[in-house]
């Protein structure tokens, strides 16, 4: 058994983490960190758990945690983890990051984002954990930087096609549509309840920090400079994410060369699904799975493609993909520990 270790276990992508390691066959959850829960039993925090996890959060301490697990996740805001992963490193642990600390090769785009960074040398080794994208790399890597929900829900749709030279990359406009849960846990007025039902709102117009790291993911497979515009939006449900893309073709295509770029490129990825024709993505469809659901619509009278995708932003948007980035690593089957039935209703 793999024993593994989750540092900020107490958030929702933590609680998500420690919902799915808990059924994995192949670990066993050993050490759960929490800076306010600490001394408090898991199940007494999300009594969901009960019977499940009997852990008791503790407080991070580089010694005693690592010598408990052998690969650690980090669940922890931006600018936290690049303070203890050099450490977990430097200890020979396998580390996946699902901050933004080390998604980025360029440091200078994380840092006018975000912070300084404070490890700038581990982002050369770092790994960018799009699964379906970069599986040999994440084979090979003992830290990956788990990628952003909004992320993966626009990358995995244009990757192929963008590969294969179908889109104009400069006309690329994302429309995304995200649940509450998205924001984390931590208490503010706009997810407070009064605040977010009833209501759907656009927010961070042509700002939000995830855009650069669209970018710079887009701009390294198409070899060019690549700019995006991306809106995201906050609506009334708990967890789900919808993204709708619109791109100009390069020239005239059909829907059977569409689909077949896309189905060949993902061909023997578990958990990409191309919807057929008469059938678009719809998050309900996807709830607490790993799956990323892709569908596609060619508006014919302006040569535009608009492709739209649904995740659970929880699960292949944070914790899930996480999972699989450790099965890679660890070699095992991709799928193992992630092979949740969707919900029907």
């Amino acid at each position: 058994m793999i024993r593994v270790g989750v540092i900020g276990a107490t958030g929702y992508a933590g609680a998500e983490l420690v919902r799915i390691l808990s059924g994995h066959p192949d670990v066993q959850l050993t050490a759960l960190t929490s800076r306010k829960y600490a001394g408090m039993k898991y199940d007494g925090i999300y009594p969901s758990m009960a019977g499940v996890v009997n852990l008791v959060c503790e407080e991070f301490n580089e010694d005693s945690f690592c010598d408990k697990v052998d690969i650690i996740y980090i669940a922890l805001p931006h600018r936290i983890p690049m303070e203890i992963v050099p450490g977990l490193i430097r200890r020979g642990k396998k580390v996946i990051d699902l901050s933004a600390d080390f998604r980025f090769k360029d440091v200078l785009r994380y840092e006018t984002y975000y912070q300084p960074h404070t490890a700038k040398e581990l982002l050369k080794e770092a790994v960018y954990g799009l699964c379906e994208i970069y599986f040999d790399k994440i084979k090979k890597a003992a830290l990956i930087g788990n990628p952003g929900c909004y992320p993966t829900s626009v990358l995995l749709p244009l990757l192929p096609l963008l590969k294969e030279n179908f889109l104009d990359i400069n006309t690329i406009i994302a429309d995304s549509k995200s649940g509450v849960s998205g924001a984390g846990r931590s208490l503010s007025l706009t997810t407070h309840f009064c605040e977010a039902n009833e209501s759907f709102k656009a927010y961070k117009v042509a700002e939000h920090r995830h855009c650069p790291e669209m970018e710079e993911i887009l701009s390294a497979e198409a070899k060019k400079p690549v700019k995006i515009t991306f809106v995201p939006h906050l609506v009334p449900m708990t967890r789900g994410m919808l993204t709708t893309i619109y791109v100009n073709l390069v020239k005239k295509t059909g829907n059977e060369a569409i689909h077949n770029c896309i189905s060949t490129f993902y061909a023997g990825h578990p958990f990409i699904r191309i919807c057929p024709e008469n059938r678009l993505p719809d998050t309900m469809h996807v709830r607490g799975t790993n799956y990323c659901d892709i569908g596609f619509k060619i508006d014919e009278q302006n040569n535009r493609l608009i492709m739209i995708s649904a995740i659970d932003n929880l699960v292949k948007g944070a914790a899930g993909q996480a999972v699989q980035n450790m099965n890679i690593m660890l070699g095992v089957d991709e799928t193992r520990g992630l092979n949740n039935v969707p919900f029907p209703v």
